[in-house]
């Protein structure tokens, strides 16, 4: 059976008439934001935050404190600002910086007396997150676990950065 081209269009036309409102949210563009959007602040941190499509987006690997002048390492607020100030650096150096941190993910182990200080953890990650400087803060995990590779490190922490393209 051969079928006039006429007869195809009218066909097609029909179909598209008919049936492009039911099949249409199947192949409708998805609307993306035009900005990252945070959710539900908290003291220290957002529970959510939304990354639209084509945004950029920088993952730094875990890293932890330097030994200090004296070769100790430090309590764990000193460690939380020696590690930040280095994310910073880098993230500078790349040409983001720290307003652009969606997430953090902090690894923690006690110190030698059995400790865990996490109110001094969120005293050094309070001088780098919700501040005049950089009032925007991330998302976040804080997990203790049993030990880190590094011998001294109290905590490893790895990072998420996004942004809109400039």
């Amino acid at each position: 059976m051969q079928v006039s081209k006429t007869a195809f269009v009218a066909l097609a036309l029909a179909f598209t008439y008919f049936f492009a409102p039911v099949f249409a949210p199947v192949f409708a563009p998805v609307a993306s934001a035009q900005e990252i959007t945070r959710h539900n602040e908290g003291n220290l941190f957002y529970t959510a935050i939304t990354i639209p499509p084509g945004a950029e987006t920088l993952y730094l690997s875990g890293s932890g404190a330097r030994p200090q002048e004296d070769g100790t390492w430090g309590d764990i607020r000193q460690q939380a600002v020696d590690t930040f100030s280095r994310f910073k650096d880098t993230l500078e150096g790349l040409g983001w910086s720290m307003s652009d941190v969606v997430q953090v993910r902090v690894f923690a182990v006690a110190d030698e007396d059995g400790n865990l200080d996490f109110a001094a953890f969120n005293d050094g990650y309070s001088e780098f997150f919700g501040t005049e400087e950089n009032p925007n803060k991330p998302v976040r995990s804080f997990l203790e676990i049993a030990d880190l590779v590094v011998d001294g490190w109290l905590l490893e922490i790895e990072i998420r950065a996004a942004r809109m393209p400039q």
